[in-house]
């Protein structure tokens, strides 16, 4: 009868399911904009680790009372004292873009006005604020694309703490097993030809061969629907255009 492929397996959640009632808080942004000329003081509180995160997140206090996490900048440091608003360019500090000088090196940078951080938030990585425009604010990003953000938006002076993180190999196969289970990805992943015929489709036969066509429908039912599911089209046809071409 076989077992059930890891196919189906995941639709049940199980091992494959992210453990996220481990993980600390939310990581963005007050939901507040400060007035023109004002500064907000703030204080970092703690330094944590997040289970499923690779940057070390910051526990920040503003002086009315709200907390909030965000991925904490190199050099951060506990009890720390930070602004946001129109403040001095210093490490840690939050302001808009509009108030930042050309060249300077920003991280955890808002998108849209108020939507709390979504750019530059791994570990290591910056953004460098190139130009002020008409057409916004020019930033390089860390894929070396630019791109033109509002004036309004939010951003943190300095770079992403634990860069070098992946460059450290991971020597065990266990310390792999537990980062791969806290984000709830499928690991180790192994091709259905390598199987055997009771774990895959694709499994079976001593010459690592799929057996039979890798496209499925899209209304395939589980334990079939692997390969390329509802293709457009396979490497058959295409290939048959260019042999007509060459002709």
């Amino acid at each position: 009868m076989g077992k059930r492929i890891i196919v189906r397996r995941r639709g049940r959640g199980g091992i494959f399911k992210a453990y996220t009632h481990r993980r600390v808080s939310k990581v963005c942004y007050p939901n507040i904009e400060p007035k023109q000329g004002k500064i907000i003081g703030a204080c970092v509180k703690r330094l944590l680790h997040d289970p499923g995160r690779g940057v070390p997140i910051a526990l920040i206090s503003l002086e009315n009372g709200e907390e909030f996490y965000i991925a904490a900048p190199e050099g951060l440091t506990l009890n720390q004292k930070l602004s946001l608003g129109e403040c001095p360019v210093e490490i840690g500090n939050i302001l808009p873009l509009s108030k930042i000088p050309e060249g300077t090196i920003i991280c955890n940078i808002e998108n849209v006005p108020g939507d709390g951080g979504k750019i530059a938030r791994a570990s290591g990585t910056y953004a460098t604020l190139v130009a002020h425009t008409q057409k916004g604010t020019e930033v390089k990003l860390p894929s070396k694309r630019s791109l033109y953000l509002n004036d309004r938006c939010m951003a943190m002076i300095g770079l992403i703490a634990g860069g070098g993180r992946t460059e450290k190999p991971f020597l065990k196969a266990g310390a792999k097993r537990f980062l791969m289970r806290s984000r709830g990805i499928r690991w180790p992943i192994a091709s259905g030809v390598k199987m055997v015929a009771a774990s895959h489709p694709h499994g079976g036969g001593r010459h690592k061969h799929e057996g039979g066509p890798t496209s499925v429908s899209r209304d395939t039912p589980p334990g079939r629907k692997v390969g390329l599911i509802a293709a457009r089209q396979s490497g058959r046809a295409s290939q048959r255009r260019g042999n007509r071409g060459l002709r």
